[in-house]
């Protein structure tokens, strides 16, 4: 079995969705996470304004993932956040092991 990994997601939802198809995504992907992995923490930032706009929208529904699974998930995770209706943008970050970081 491989080693794994910790990572972080942060996806933003299109927030003229209603509250239920906005917490349907939420529970869809770290539903999925947990599926192939271990989710450590899911932070729902809410609403807030965009740097800029994103397909004329100004506001987006925030949500960060801290999450551990093999390699092969972010990928998928991506291409997934990609195909669903609703996120606007979406980013996976591998963490430095930290015992390594240490060493260096």
């Amino acid at each position: 079995m491989e080693k794994f990994n910790s990572y972080e997601t942060l996806f933003i939802i299109d927030a003229s969705l209603t509250e239920e198809a906005i917490k349907g995504l939420v529970d869809k992907f770290t539903a999925l996470i947990a599926e192939h992995g271990k989710v450590s923490e899911v932070n729902e930032w809410g609403k807030r304004r965009l740097a800029y706009p994103i397909n004329d929208k100004e506001e987006g529904y925030y949500v960060l993932v801290n999450f551990e699974s093999e390699s092969n998930l972010p990928a998928e995770l991506e291409r997934i956040f990609g195909i669903t209706e609703g996120i606007m943008r979406s980013i996976v970050i591998r963490h430095e092991d930290k015992k390594a970081a240490a060493q260096a």
